[in-house]
């Protein structure tokens, strides 16, 4: 089946939000990136302003500028109306309200949205769907993954997500995943098949607590990297 637009519901997380869910430090922040699933987020743009490397994979960028727009702009009350039902599922800390979480998202993806055409010129942006990535072996320092593996447990199986990580560490030395929660709030059933598969093929694989809790209980992520 095709991937198509409408199917789509457009959520870019903000810079800040990827600094403090993947642990970045300023030596990660100097390295070669890669997002997968990306989306709209506002990291990308943000990072190459202040001289960083990353690519974002994700396959909404078949897409052009105006089309994305358009669906963000038709989506956008439909997911904040979604935020308001299930507001006791998230902790209003760092994100103080409904309204703030609107005002940075609403924000991340306007970064987004400026920076797409020219950083799809660059190779920044790169159409494309997992479990398969368009790159060379070793190409990127470290991938991220964020709410997007695991998150979806429900409607991705447990061999997509042990293809998708094998590719994610073909292409990159460390490869971090978050959250580490299905949409039901609760561990992903794979996490543990994840973690055992992993570890037998003899990479250090971790659990790691992270300063980032928004959504109920999900304050790690997993890194997997080679011993």
């Amino acid at each position: 089946m095709a991937f198509t637009l409408d199917k789509v519901v457009p959520w870019g997380r903000s810079y800040a939000e990827y600094v403090s869910m993947f642990s970045l430090t300023e030596a990660d922040l100097g390295s070669h990136i890669l997002g997968c699933g990306d989306r709209p987020a506002g990291f990308n743009a943000e990072l190459t302003n202040r001289g960083g490397h990353a690519v974002s994979f994700d396959p909404v960028y078949m897409f052009d500028v105006e089309q994305i727009k358009s669906r963000i702009a038709e989506t956008y009350e439909t997911v904040m109306a979604q935020m308001r039902i299930n507001q006791n599922d998230y902790i209003w800390d760092a994100i103080p309200s409904i309204k703030a979480l609107g005002k940075i998202r609403l924000s991340a993806m306007d970064s987004f949205l400026a920076d797409f055409e020219l950083g799809k010129q660059q190779g920044r942006y790169v159409a494309g769907e997992l479990p398969v990535l368009p790159f060379e072996d070793r190409q990127f320092d470290m991938a991220l993954s964020s709410h997007f593996l695991f998150l979806y447990s429900a409607h991705l199986s447990a061999e997509f997500h042990f293809q998708a990580l094998q590719e994610m560490l073909r292409v990159a030395r460390e490869v971090r995943i978050f959250p580490l929660l299905a949409l039901d709030g609760a561990i992903s059933p794979y996490l543990s098949l994840v973690c055992d598969e992993f570890a037998s093929r003899g990479f250090d694989v971790q659990i790691v607590k992270v300063d980032y809790e928004f959504q109920r209980g999900g304050n790690q992520m997993l890194v997997i990297k080679p011993k």
